[in-house]
């Protein structure tokens, strides 16, 4: 196996940064999952993705967009009608979804390395979120396993809160460093600490 280098590139300056007065506001880390997988469902068959997901990754997901639940690690979302994300530290999860799900239920899109997976965690988490995407982060509407997708200035990005201060960000990977930069940057304020 050959190492997949990071695209974030010497955007990533690991170490404390931004104004740090009583420690820092949120951590950046990109995590680096084995697999990224896309299961888009046909009309009618959710419930069968739903059951194909429980069954290879054990995770009990509600049916609907939104609906997920994350482990230390792995972690499954419905991110729109139909279609789920699936990411675990394991590699090779692409293939044994293609093996589980037939044409005649949906499609799997493996998106290992296309995707970049950054977390961001910290009591200003959320703050720092908010900054970016038109949605509410607070714990009561944005509950731990909920994901969704949106956008900022165009670059795609799936969002699942994974903790009560613990957010897992999938951008492209031709994006990510912009992605991660900006972050940084809207962190500063808050003071945050790169790993």
């Amino acid at each position: 196996m050959v190492e997949q280098l990071s695209p974030l590139g010497d955007a990533w300056k690991p170490g404390a940064h931004g104004r740090m007065l009583g420690g820092a506001g949120v951590t950046l880390v990109e995590t680096r999952p084995g697999s990224i997988v896309q299961l888009a469902a046909w009309r009618g068959e959710e419930k069968t993705i739903i059951d194909t997901i429980r069954d290879v990754s054990g995770l009990a997901l509600a049916d609907g967009a939104g609906a997920g639940v994350a482990e230390a690690s792995r972690a499954a979302f419905g991110f729109a009608p139909g279609k789920f994300l699936v990411v675990d530290q394991a590699e090779g999860l692409g293939a044994t979804y293609r093996a589980a799900i037939t044409t005649d239920h949906g499609a799997v899109t493996d998106l290992s390395h296309g995707r970049t997976a950054i977390r961001l965690s910290g009591q200003r988490a959320e703050w720092v979120l908010a900054k970016f995407f038109a949605l509410d982060f607070s714990l009561a509407a944005f509950p731990v396993g909920l994901g969704v997708s949106t956008a900022h200035h165009d670059v795609f990005a799936q969002i699942q809160r994974t903790g009560a201060d613990q957010f897992d960000l999938y951008v492209f990977r031709s994006f990510a460093r912009a992605f991660w930069t900006s972050l940084c940057h809207a962190s500063e304020e808050v003071g945050y600490e790169v790993r």
